[in-house]
């Protein structure tokens, strides 16, 4: 089928026509509103005080939100949108991991949620003519909404006679948009799939084609369920189509200086990548292999942080499942090429049995969230789970964390065959694991429960199966309703800050401070532990308001980096933006001006969440699993460690102690360390005992917003 075909057999029900002009410095000074039930289309100015405050990506993103729903609004209502906002750096070819945009909403977690995201959509809908997408309403039937920026319009088509699930629609929709095979380069598609229908913890795809292998390819929102908000509103997909790309779209002030610093990038990812973290080959999955040997290596439901069956899945068996020596890049011009997929891979079960497919990944969080933490150690169960996660639209982080929680629950007599359906939730079981998700994108059987997320799952286990709320409470890990992401953080007490005092909920794309705090002894006191939970998660804040993947920033070093005074900042990385912006928008900010952009969105986001009822100190409780052994067989797993603390931290002689004595100290101590190290997180930034901004700190950074001050002055 192609376009005219397509015309033929769908109904347009809606024309919009809007005069193109180029973009400047970075930005089209626009974006576009659309109401999907009422098929209102508005364009709405961008002011350069939007443009200070916010700055772009996820800070258009919360403030277009803000503006659009209530303090009560739930995901489901009306009024909620899904809104995606590629940033004034999204988009420039010449420095690698580029192509980002964010996606915010209002989420099934009933928090407000932003989830970074590659492939081609968010820079062509800047190239269309917009800097953000508000999409709102609920649709009387599914849509396709299309980005004509060739012609300069947008369009509304019904979706009658379409595929669903994301790698049959994306490829569909790249063959009837484009106009012959190399124009399908310029087409993206963002779509999600039947479990995003039956289910709260639906993601969106993003396309992108590969010009090599001939075929779509597809990179994830995952996190939050945002993709259940889309199919709730009834949108099938969305579609842009640019007339190509080239060297300056964005129409920068200074592309030589951009030029230079991503020459200079490109040399280290050549010269430094195969003996640093062998991104070009591998990926993020390079980390397998460190994590285990480190003990960070999530391994059934976060118990153990290794695994002897562990090399069964290491980054070798990666590398030889992955196809080598193709661009893998999620964005033009990016040389670190980290997306990479496994190439005509034949499908076990569901719908698409015996098809061969291209699955993208697995990724590090893929590999041991579907793997290690369910106690899984076959690479093809991994691969399968990773592909019907993306086509069904299901979140790959949330279901390893999911079903790991529930497979802890069979082992504990909480699930058994009569309440699952006959699904066995033993560890390793991946045939169980992938039928359940089969299940989850039919709405079926035990499928509709799982589907809830582990937040939801708990309480249903608590409310109907009698099950002892403290254990459950202690091994959901959740926190704000978010399921945590694939990292130990036990005995590393600036992670459990990195992952709980999140915004959105427990993400690494945060503050990944594993390393810093546990391996390398770099922030050993609770002021430096502070101190790296104010700039870092700021930092990679700042990402994400200018549509920019975080990789390239630290994943490869210059060769000198641990010469300079503060190594895991990357200094000369740091500079590289703070030139790259600079040279994009015409603005002059500096290293310190970056973190404080940064500040601006973020305190605005945590008062986001504090006009809907959450945002304060009660929310960045962690589950204790995060801290520490449940279990006694998880402190005698690692007595010889914990006796050890118990001598050295508390002065304790755990000799003649039981192990749920010795267990209980620890507790108390443990939980007492991560009390304090809210104390001292609150007052590096800026906020009170309860985790409420002061008016001071918002006057001090320049956002005490009047809407602002209404919402924290009750609270100070």
């Amino acid at each position: 089928m192609n376009i005219e075909n397509f015309r033929a057999k769908h109904k347009l029900l809606k024309e919009y026509k809007y005069q193109w002009h180029p973009i400047d410095k970075g930005y089209n000074n626009r974006t576009v509103y659309i109401n999907v039930d009422t098929l209102e289309i508005i364009e709405k100015p961008v002011t350069e005080e939007m443009k200070d405050k916010f700055v772009g990506g996820k800070g258009f993103g919360l403030k277009l939100l803000w503006e659009a729903t209530k303090p009560t609004t739930k995901w489901n209502d009306y009024e909620n949108e899904v809104v995606i906002s590629p940033g004034p750096i999204a988009g420039i070819t010449q420095y690698s991991g580029t192509g980002k945009s964010l996606v915010v909403s209002i989420s099934p977690t009933d928090f407000v949620m932003d989830s970074n995201v590659g492939g081609f959509f968010g820079p062509f809908l800047k190239f269309s003519g917009f800097d953000a997408l508000e999409l709102q309403g609920i649709a009387s039937e599914d849509v396709i909404i299309f980005f004509d920026g060739v012609n300069h319009k947008i369009e509304v088509f019904d979706a009658n006679g379409l595929e669903y699930d994301s790698h049959l629609l994306a490829t569909q929709l790249h063959e009837i948009f484009a106009d012959d095979e190399y124009d399908k380069f310029n087409v993206s598609v963002v779509s999600s799939g039947k479990a995003a229908e039956h289910s709260l913890i639906g993601m969106l795809n993003f396309s992108f084609y590969d010009k090599k292998r001939k075929e779509v390819r597809l990179k994830q929102a995952g996190r939050g369920g945002i993709g259940t908000v889309f199919r709730h509103k009834k949108i099938r997909a969305l579609v842009a189509k640019v007339p190509g790309i080239s060297g300056n779209l964005n129409n920068v002030v200074d592309l030589e200086a951009i030029q230079e610093r991503g020459r200079r990038f490109n040399r280290e990812m050549r010269e430094l990548d195969d003996k640093q973290n062998r991104m070009r080959k591998v990926g993020t999955a390079h980390l397998m292999e460190i994590m285990n040997d480190y003990d960070l290596l999530p391994t059934h439901n976060f118990k153990f942080g290794s695994h002897p069956e562990a090399y069964k899945i290491d980054s070798n068996v990666w590398t030889s499942k992955f196809t080598q020596g193709v661009n893998d890049g999620c964005w033009v011009g990016c040389n670190m090429s980290c997306a990479k997929g496994v190439d005509g891979f034949e499908l076990k079960t569901g719908p698409y049995k015996g098809t061969r497919v291209l699955v993208d990944g697995p990724e590090y969080e893929n590999a041991a969230g579907l793997g290690s933490n369910c106690g899984i150690f076959d690479p093809d169960i991994i691969i399968e789970l990773n592909f019907y996660c993306d086509t069904y639209g299901v979140c790959t982080i949330t279901w390893g964390t999911l079903i790991a929680f529930l497979m802890e629950c069979w082992e504990n007599g909480i699930l058994n065959k009569e309440r699952t359906g006959g699904l066995e939730l033993t560890w390793g079981n991946g045939l169980a694991s992938l039928e359940l998700l089969h299940q989850v994108a039919r709405g079926e059987g035990f499928g509709k429960i799982a589907g809830m997320g582990v937040a939801k799952c708990k309480e249903y286990f608590i409310e109907h199966y009698g099950a002892d709320p403290q254990f459950l409470n202690d091994i959901a890990m959740v926190n704000k309703n978010l399921e945590y992401s694939q990292y130990v953080s036990k005995e590393s007490l600036a992670q459990q800050g990195g992952y709980a005092m999140t915004n959105k909920g427990p993400q690494h794309d945060e503050a990944w401070l594993i390393f810093m705090d546990m391996v390398n002894n770099h922030i050993p006191t609770f002021e430096d532990k502070a101190e790296a939970l104010h700039y870092f998660p700021m930092f990679r804040t700042w990402f994400g308001l200018n549509g920019l993947c975080k990789l390239p920033w630290n994943d490869v070093e210059p060769e000198n980096n641990h010469l300079t005074d503060e190594p895991a900042k990357v200094p000369e990385h740091v500079d590289n933006y703070v030139t790259i912006f600079n040279s994009v928008t015409g603005k002059k900010i500096d290293k310190y001006e970056l973190i404080r952009m940064s500040e601006r969105v973020y305190n605005f986001q945590r008062i986001f969440n504090i006009r809907r009822g959450y945002g304060i100190r009660k929310y960045d409780a962690q589950p204790y699993r995060a801290a520490g052994p449940v279990t006694v067989e998880e402190y005698e797993s690692r007595q010889e460690r914990y006796d050890s603390q118990l001598r050295e931290k508390l002065s304790i002689d755990p000799t003649h102690m039981s192990t749920k004595e010795k267990m209980a100290a620890l507790r108390k101590y443990r939980e007492e360390q991560y009390e304090k190290l809210l104390d001292a997180v609150y007052e590096r930034r800026g906020w009170n005992k309860n985790g409420v901004p002061t008016i001071e700190h918002l006057k001090k950074i320049g956002m005490d917003l009047p809407q602002l001050i209404e919402v924290v002055a009750p609270l100070q």
